[in-house]
Order: structure tokens, then sequence, then C-alpha cells
């Protein structure tokens, strides 16, 4: 039976990996005193705590942050039973898989593909984006050249579950709730932080639709002076209020993770009229190593891992 995103969140049910998974109530403060220094990798939704043991793997082989979020990612965009990213993610209108993905490194260096198609791992054309062109986003046909290029291979991203689900959707035209980016943060032992998002959008969007997710600022922002966010959730409202770089802002200004991410989404709140089909989450680590998260609505979950635990975690939210 595939399980999705929404089924996790349900059931409680936890992936195995080589690492102690358990779920647990909201908590959002881990100092990183309590840690002695040691890596620390979040993310976005408990089924990703898969993807946080091979970033903390790699962490712990002592490669730094940028390597271990490439490496976690891939995990999730390589999974055909995830539904929102990479292969298996649920395709657009048209019946194509498009997947957006970004990337950030502690030296404030970005890279990002909108609208790519056929190419399995787009953060590692993001990565390569930024360390290989002076650019910071290629799109479309262009993306796909440039990955091509640079030796990954055109497959078909299009599962036979995503196939029929689009089917389905065909026939009926019922909205699909289905928009759940995998966003990840990660501090090395050098202390270094990096982050990355990817995803394939909102199911059956229109073609060419483009949501936050390779958007700098947007999805993803990290200053390895202060700290990092990501976002996940209807990217149209992430767009328009810059979100992940609000919210490293206001931890700028002396506000805790949590609390910045609670800023941003009353901003959010504030802003809207209509808030039906529509919830917006971040995501946020400080360089200290507390970690903060909140929601719009109920439902969001967070992975935390340390090299001793491995935690999916029910967020607070606002309207309850």
């Amino acid at each position: 039976m595939k399980i999705t995103r929404r089924d996790f969140v349900k059931t409680g049910a936890i992936a195995g990996s080589g690492l102690l998974l358990n779920q647990i109530s909201p908590s959002n403060i881990f100092p990183r005193s309590e840690l002695s220094n040691s890596p620390i990798v979040v993310s976005t939704w408990s089924p990703n705590l898969k993807s946080n043991a091979r970033a903390m793997e790699v962490l712990l082989q002592g490669k730094n942050s940028l390597d271990a979020v490439e490496e976690g990612i891939k995990v999730t965009e390589a999974d055909p039973n995830d539904s929102s990213v990479g292969y298996g993610g649920l395709p657009d209108a048209d019946g194509k898989v498009t997947l957006d993905a970004s990337i950030m490194d502690w030296k404030g260096n970005a890279g990002s593909v909108a609208f790519i198609e056929d190419i399995m791992h787009p953060i590692s054309v993001a990565r390569l984006v930024m360390e290989k062109t002076k650019h910071v986003m290629l799109a479309g046909d262009g993306a796909k050249k440039f990955a091509l290029q640079n030796g990954f291979k055109e497959e078909n991203l299009l599962s036979e579950n995503a196939k029929n689900a689009w089917l389905k959707w065909k026939e009926s035209q019922v909205k699909k709730d289905n928009h759940d980016t995998i966003g990840m943060l990660a501090i090395d032992k050098m202390n270094n932080l990096s982050g990355g998002v990817s995803t394939s959008g909102l199911a059956f969007k229109l073609h060419g639709r483009v949501g936050d997710s390779p958007i700098i600022g947007a999805a993803l922002f990290a200053d390895n002076e202060i700290g990092g966010a990501v976002s996940t959730g209807n990217g149209e409202y992430v767009m328009r209020t810059v979100g992940s770089f609000l919210v490293v802002e206001k931890m700028r200004e002396g506000l805790s993770p949590q609390k910045a991410c609670e800023f941003a989404i009353n901003r959010l709140y504030k802003s809207l009229k209509d808030f039906s089909d529509i919830n917006i989450s971040y995501l946020a680590i400080s360089k200290s190593g507390d970690v903060g998260a909140y929601s719009l609505k109920g439902g969001f979950t967070y992975c935390f891992t340390t090299p001793n635990e491995n935690k999916a975690i029910t967020s607070d939210y606002l309207m309850k």
C-alpha cells in the first residue's frame, strides 16, 4: 500500500533508518549547548527521517553541510512513494512531471533550477548551477540541457502510481492537496550552515507553474552568521512575503527561531482573506542550534536529527 505524507501525519508511522526514530509532540527548542556542538539536521515532514539519517551519515563522515543537504534530499527525490518530490511526484495538468530545487551554502552562494523535466536529482543540478556558472537559476529546457551536458541522464519520472492519479484527476477535476516540499537545513562539525529545497510542486498545476522552491529568499534562506529557514505549503503565498528571508531577518533582530517562524505566519495570516485550501509552514534553525517551527494550520511535522537521535516532531500552529 502506498503511504503518503498525509498518512504519516495521521498515523504517526515512521520509516526505519540506522538511527533511533520516534515521533513526539510539539517541542521546538533544542539548545545547542546540550548538543556539544555536534552536527544537526532538520527537514520538513516526518517521512523525511530517512533523508535526515542519510544527511547525518554524511556529516559524521566529516563532510560539510552542503554535501549533507544534497545527499539527504536525493533520498527523497529518488523515492517513488513520495508524491510531492522527484520520481513519483504528481504531474501537472498536462501529465508532465516538472521539478524545482534550490540550494545555498554557508558562504552565501546559491543555485536553483525551475521547471526542469526528466532529471532525477534537481538538487544536484542546482548545486552545479551554483558552482559551475555565474548564475543563480536555470529554468526549463535550459536547465535540462545544462544537466545533460554535466553528466545527468534523461529519465522518465512519471511513475505508474502518479500516472494513474493524474488520469483519475482528469476525469474528476477534483483538487488535490499535495504541495509537501522537502526543505532541509544542516549544521556541520565546523559549525557551517547550508540548506536545500526540492519539490515537484502543486499536484496538477497549470503547465509552467513555478512555486517558491527555487526562489532564494522565499522557500530557502541561509545566513551563516544567523541561521537558516525553509518553507513548505502553498508557494504563491511564500513568494509574496519572501517568507524564509523574513524568518532569518527576524532572527537577526534577536527573535528565536520559534518566534521568528511565528512572526512570519502571523504576518501571512493578516494578509489573507480566504483561508480555504491554504497552509504554510516554516522551519528554522539558528547558528546556536535552536530550532523553531510553526504553521498556519495543523498537520505540519518536521524532523530533528543529531548523532544520537532522529525524531519526527509535530509543529505548533496558529489557526486552532
